[in-house]
């Protein structure tokens, strides 16, 4: 299975579709409302946002509907996870407009202490006031899960590290040494390349394809590749170039991954974009989140950053936008389109 196959889970009850949600979000949730969409029978889409706390319940349900809303769904379920007195008023709120944006309801749980509740279902038979107790292992939509490849980890806490500064101190004697080296590139640019421009373009294409080469080789990019790529990345035309040849491959997510994780924060803000892209395009929306998030952190008005935060906060599905950036505006090249992707439930998470 490739990473644009998420697998078919078979879900036939309240208990299986709460054993999917992790593995739709690719973390398991908690202190959150989710929300599952279907189009027909098939899941489309998995969002989740935090409990809204002391906030307007329905400013918070307004925003995950209206995500919602726009992904061809005609349907969701909704599940809170967290105690009564939180996840009620949330999802009184967000069944609310998700009725006023023409999705159906299916049903809307609550998940606390290894029990679920119906707030749909008034049978005390299959929902018993007390709750029904479940046990994710007896489902078979885990195994089913895990059998294709699907991680779901322990929490969000857990993603955010994947995308964590290792902190090698190494590091930084690798940038001096790539700024004398930048600083030696422009100096020897002729007098008809302005400001150096070409030298850069070209030292920048060169150390982009150098370094992926070696990654698909399975070699670790020494500090000096790391600090002398992500250096050239803050010229746009070496980052657009990066960005036209940027998909939702495994490769990809993992290429930028690692120089995000090695880079000095003064760099890290193309590497992080980049994978936010990568995610992005592979349906991982939880893991685009948190390294835009990072990135942000760092550098607030980062123009790619920005537009991708936008992208997931409207839930644009990656499907809208296949072939982009290569035959959009961002760069104006004119290579062709991407080949289709095939159409997956898309994860988001904010």
């Amino acid at each position: 299975m490739n990473s644009t196959d998420l697998p078919r889970l078979t879900v036939r009850s309240p208990a299986d579709l709460i054993a999917a949600v992790p593995y739709l979000l690719g973390f398991h949730p908690a202190e959150s409302i989710v929300v599952v969409a279907m189009s027909g029978s098939r899941i489309v889409f998995a969002a989740r946002s935090d409990l809204p706390g002391d906030a307007d319940p329905r400013e918070a349900a307004g925003h995950i509907a209206a995500v919602t809303a726009r992904q061809g769904a005609d349907s969701a379920t909704v599940i809170g996870y967290g105690p009564a007195a939180q996840v009620t008023p949330a999802l009184d709120a967000l069944r609310d407009v998700l009725a006023d944006a023409g999705l159906a309801v299916l049903d809307a749980l609550r998940v606390t202490d290894g029990r679920w509740w119906s707030y749909l279902c008034t049978e005390p038979d299959c929902c018993p006031p007390e709750g029904n107790a479940y046990d994710p292992r007896a489902s078979s939509v885990p195994a089913a899960a895990v059998f294709a490849g699907q991680v779901a980890l322990p929490d969000r806490a857990t993603l955010a590290r994947q995308v964590a500064p290792i902190g090698e101190a190494t590091m930084r004697p690798a940038i001096e040494r790539a700024e004398q080296r930048l600083t030696a590139l422009l100096a020897g640019a002729p007098a008809s390349d302005l400001l150096g421009r070409r030298a850069l373009r070209v030292a920048g294409v060169a150390a982009y394809r150098a370094a992926r080469r070696r990654h698909r080789d399975g070699e670790r990019l020494t500090d000096d590749e790391v600090a002398w790529l992500c250096l050239l990345l803050t010229h746009l035309p070496v980052r657009d170039h990066a960005w036209e040849r940027t998909d939702g491959r495994v490769e990809d997510v993992a290429f930028w991954s690692e120089l995000l994780r090695r880079a000095e924060p003064e760099l890290i803000a193309a590497p992080g974009a980049l994978l936010a892209f990568a995610a992005w395009r592979d349906g991982q929306g939880a893991l685009a989140a948190v390294a835009l998030e990072r990135v942000l952190a760092e550098h607030p008005d980062y123009s790619l950053a920005l537009l991708m935060d936008d992208l997931l906060r409207r839930g644009v599905p990656p499907s809208r936008l296949d072939g982009w950036p290569i035959d959009g505006s961002a760069t104006g090249s004119k290579r062709g389109k991407r080949r289709p992707r095939r159409r997956q439930p898309r994860r988001r998470d904010q």
